[in-house]
């Protein structure tokens, strides 16, 4: 690859990244607007409460208590949505079982060990950094060094299990793993 088509794919690679950084603050921004609705809504919720009880009957309020529960139920669940794409525009996902946030392509969690569902694995961006991975002895896939568990066949990482070893991320380099 030429110089002039590294700076091309480099400067391809940072206006992608832009544009998801972008995307990400836009989106961050609509959850944060939900959050200021949900504190309203729990502070009418209160002052409903409240004219309620020094009337001296707190069911009164039942109704206009439920009405703001819905909201806030509705505004939970944007919330997520949103998140969703988040993850969706970092290539990530969240394990069930112990809310670890992981790579999109890991098919067990590193921390607990549970299995993904099996689905239609996205392509990560490739990157140049240099990072040092643990690599499993089992399946031969390579973790991060915090994992505790294989991201692909799932098996406990212990000291003896997996070597760590240095590995450079970069397309080009063929240097052995």
């Amino acid at each position: 690859m030429s110089l002039f088509e590294r700076m091309k794919q480099g400067a391809s690679e940072a206006a992608r990244k832009v544009e998801q950084t972008v995307e990400i603050t836009r989106l961050k921004s609509q959850i944060s607007s939900r959050e200021k609705e949900m504190d309203k809504l729990y502070a009418r919720i209160g002052q409903s409460v409240y004219r309620s009880y020094i009337a001296g009957d707190v069911s009164t309020s039942e109704e206009e208590v439920m009405d703001y529960c819905a909201e806030l139920t509705e505004l939970e669940q944007e919330i997520t949505q949103i998140q969703t794409k988040i993850k969706d525009i970092k290539l990530e996902k969240t394990c069930s079982g112990c809310e670890t946030v992981v790579s999109a392509g890991v098919r067990y969690c590193p921390e607990c060990g549970k299995k993904f569902p099996e689905e239609e694995q996205p392509k990560a961006p490739d990157t140049t950094a240099a990072e040092i991975r643990v690599i499993c002895n089992r399946c031969g896939a390579e973790n991060d060094m915090a994992a505790r568990y294989c991201v692909g066949c799932g098996d406990e990482l212990s000291a003896g299990a997996a070597t760590g070893e240095y590995v450079k991320n970069d397309p080009d380099d063929t240097a052995q793993r």
